[in-house]
C-alpha cells in the first residue's frame, strides 16, 4: 500500500512531526511517502481569492498527493484546544479543491503536546470532520506529556509504547498487510 504521511504543522521544531517520523519509522511493508506541509504554502481560505484567482495550485498538489495514496497518517497539532489555524487552513482549500479529498483513504491519526492530553480535542475534531470529506480514521493515539515521554526519537515510556505498536498492528490489519 501506498501511504502519504504528514504533520498539521508549520513549526520548524513540531514535536508532532517528531513524533510522525517515529511512528512512520516503525511502519513496515508498505511504500511511505512523507512530505512536510510547509512546502506548498497556501493564503488563508478566502472566498474572494476562490472567486478570483481560483484554486491555489499547492492546494491541488497536496489533493493529487491524498489522492495517489491508498491510506494516510497524520500528525495533529493543537492550539488552544483545536487543530491549528495552519491545518484548518489547508483543510479549507482541500475541501474547496474536491469535496471528498479523503475519499476511500483509510488514516491513522497520531497527536501530541506538552500536556496531560496530549492534543486530545484537536485529534477528536480532527477524527469527526474527516469523515465529512470521505476518509475514514481508522485508529487515532495521543501521546500525553510529550516532554516527559519521548526523548532521542524514541517514545521512553513504555505502555505508551505498547500502545503505539497495538495502533500500528490495527492499523496495518486495516489497509490490508
Amino acid at each position: 500500500m501506498k501511504i502519504l504521511a504528514f504533520a498539521g504543522s508549520n513549526s520548524s521544531t513540531s514535536i508532532n512531526q517528531q513524533l510522525l517520523d517515529h511512528v512512520v519509522g516503525r511502519i513496515q511493508g508498505h511504500e511511505i511517502k512523507e512530505v512536510k506541509l510547509t512546502e506548498y504554502p497556501l493564503p488563508i481560505f478566502s472566498i474572494d481569492i476562490e472567486k478570483n484567482e481560483g484554486i491555489p495550485i499547492n492546494a491541488t498538489i497536496i489533493k493529487n498527493l491524498i489522492s495517489d495514496s491508498d491510506a494516510l497518517v497524520i500528525a495533529v497539532n493543537e492550539h488552544n484546544g483545536a487543530p491549528s489555524a495552519y491545518f484548518k487552513n489547508i483543510i479549507d482549500w482541500l475541501s474547496r479543491a474536491h469535496r471528498n479529498f479523503l475519499e476511500d483513504k483509510k488514516i491513522l491519526l497520531i497527536s501530541t503536546s506538552p500536556g496531560k492530553r496530549g492534543a486530545k480535542s484537536s485529534l477528536e475534531y480532527t477524527e469527526n470532520i474527516f469523515g465529512r470529506f470521505g476518509g475514514e480514521v481508522v485508529q487515532s493515539f495521543s501521546l500525553p506529556s510529550f516532554k516527559d515521554n519521548f526523548e532521542d526519537g524514541k517514545v521512553t515510556n513504555e505502555v505508551l509504547d505498547m500502545g503505539i505498536e497495538d495502533v500500528l498492528t490495527t492499523f496495518a490489519h486495516q489497509i490490508g498487510n
